[in-house]
């Protein structure tokens, strides 16, 4: 296992990370377990406030991480060789920023050293989402922010 000291995120190329460092990068925000809809003339994703079942929407967190595919099929497992290739993962998600060679925020824990700071950001799904259980028509959940 890799060290979750320094600053690896920083270090260590992101094919090089650990399974404990590349799974330290998720900040919990949530936002990739939320619904998209896609425009079907243009492509485009339409952001919901409709969460996965399985999302712990208080923390951001799966409740099920070890077992989701087993209870959510489409569940999409990130990978080194995926993560550039999936537009729907959230402008501020460490994995992309990542890839892109770009520095996590600063309200990021392993920056901040405080995971309640994505939440306090707005960053993450707490207080605006709704879990697919309750929710019905995804049409009826949209909404304006970026994803």
């Amino acid at each position: 296992m890799g060290a979750l000291t320094g600053r690896f995120w920083e270090d260590v190329p992101l094919d090089r990370l650990d399974r404990a460092q590349w799974e330290a990068l998720c900040d919990g925000c949530g936002k990739c377990c939320l619904h998209k809809l896609e425009d079907e003339d243009t492509g485009e994703l339409i952001a919901t406030n409709v969460a996965c079942r399985l999302l712990d929407r208080r923390s951001g967190q799966c409740s099920n991480y070890r077992h989701r595919r087993a209870y959510v099929s489409e569940c999409v497992r990130l990978t080194t060789s995926n993560v550039d290739s999936i537009d729907w993962l959230p402008s501020t998600c460490a994995y992309r920023l990542r890839a892109n060679g770009e520095p996590l925020p600063d309200w990021h824990y392993l920056v901040s050293g405080d995971r309640e700071a994505v939440h306090r950001a707005g960053e993450s799904v707490r207080g605006w989402t709704i879990s697919e259980d309750d929710a019905g028509d995804l049409e009826h959940h949209i909404v304006d922010r970026e994803l």
